[in-house]
C-alpha cells in the first residue's frame, strides 16, 4: 500500500484529504508539526507528498526546495494559489504536479496515480539541477547520458546533494567517504574531489565544487538560493472561507 504524506495546516481540510486517500486505498500520514517538515518527510519516506504552500513557519516553497534537494520523494502541490508565477516557481523547485483548490477528488486521485506511476523504480534517485544520481549504484544521469561513478565519487556527490546547496563540512565528507571523522586526510579528500569534478565535466555538467572558508565545500549550481523563493503570504482568496465541504465530493 502506497504511503502519502499530507502537509496541510488546516485541520478540516487535512482530515478530508486523508479520508479521500484512505478510501482510495492509500495510507495517509497527515503532518501536524510544522517545524523541520522536510526532515520529518525524509524520515517518514512516503511514496508521495501532498503539499500546501501557505503554512505556518516554513513556506511550501521552502519545504519543496529542501525535500527535492535531499531526496527523490515526489511532490504534488495542492494550494489555493492560482497565479502562474507561483505554479512555475514550484515546478522549478522540483514539484511534480501543481493543482489549485477547489479540486474535484477524481482529478486529485488521477494526478496522484499518475505521479506514483512515474516514480515506480525511482525511489533511490536524488535530484540535482538537470541530473539524477542513483544512490544504490551511483549511476549519474544527465540528459541522454549516464555514467557509473566510482564508489567514493558517488558518496561525495550524494553528500553534496543531501546538503541542499549549503556548504558541506570536511568532517561530513570524510564521514561519507570513510565512515569516520577521527582522521581527516586532506590530500586524499582533495584527490577524490578532483576526480568527481572530472567525472561531472565529462558529462557536460555545469557545476563547480568550491571551498567555503571555515565551512568546507559547496556544490554550486544545483539549487536556487532561498532568497529567490516566492513569499508565502496569503493572496486574495487564500483564506479558508469558501472551501468546499467533504460532502460535496470535492477535494479542497
Amino acid at each position: 500500500m502506497k504511503k502519502i504524506a499530507i502537509v496541510e495546516d488546516e485541520f478540516l481540510m487535512r482530515e478530508e484529504l486523508a479520508d479521500i486517500l484512505e478510501k482510495a486505498g492509500y495510507e495517509a500520514y497527515p503532518v501536524q508539526e510544522f517545524e523541520e517538515v522536510a526532515r520529518q518527510l525524509i524520515r517518514l519516506s512516503p511514496d508521495l507528498v501532498l503539499l500546501d504552500l501557505n503554512l505556518p513557519g516554513e513556506s511550501g516553497f521552502q519545504i519543496c526546495r529542501e525535500l527535492k534537494g535531499r531526496s527523490g520523494i515526489p511532490v504534488l502541490v495542492l494550494t489555493s494559489r492560482d497565479q502562474l508565477g507561483d505554479e512555475l516557481a514550484a515546478l522549478k523547485l522540483g514539484a511534480d504536479e501543481y493543482l489549485t483548490k477547489p479540486c474535484r477528488k477524481e482529478r486529485l486521485l488521477a494526478r496522484v496515480s499518475n505521479v506514483l506511476k512515474r516514480y515506480e523504480g525511482r525511489r533511490n534517485l536524488l535530484e540535482g539541477e538537470g541530473f539524477l544520481l542513483d544512490r544504490q549504484t551511483y549511476t549519474l544521469y544527465k540528459d541522454n547520458q549516464s555514467a557509473v561513478l566510482p564508489k567514493n565519487q558517488g558518496k561525495l556527490l550524494e553528500a553534496f546533494l543531501n546538503g541542499t546547496g549549503e556548504a558541506v563540512s570536511k568532517e561530513a565528507l570524510c564521514l561519507a567517504l570513510w565512515g569516520t571523522t577521527e582522521y581527516i586526510d586532506e590530500n586524499a579528500l582533495q584527490v577524490n574531489l578532483t576526480r568527481l569534478k572530472k567525472s561531472m565535466a565529462k558529462l557536460g555538467m555545469d557545476l563547480q565544487i568550491v571551498p567555503v572558508r571555515g565551512s568546507g565545500y559547496r556544490l554550486e549550481g544545483q539549487q536556487r538560493s532561498a532568497a529567490s523563493l516566492p513569499k508565502a503570504g496569503n493572496p486574495p482568496g487564500e483564506a479558508g472561507a469558501g472551501r468546499p465541504a467533504a460532502e460535496n465530493g470535492g477535494a479542497p
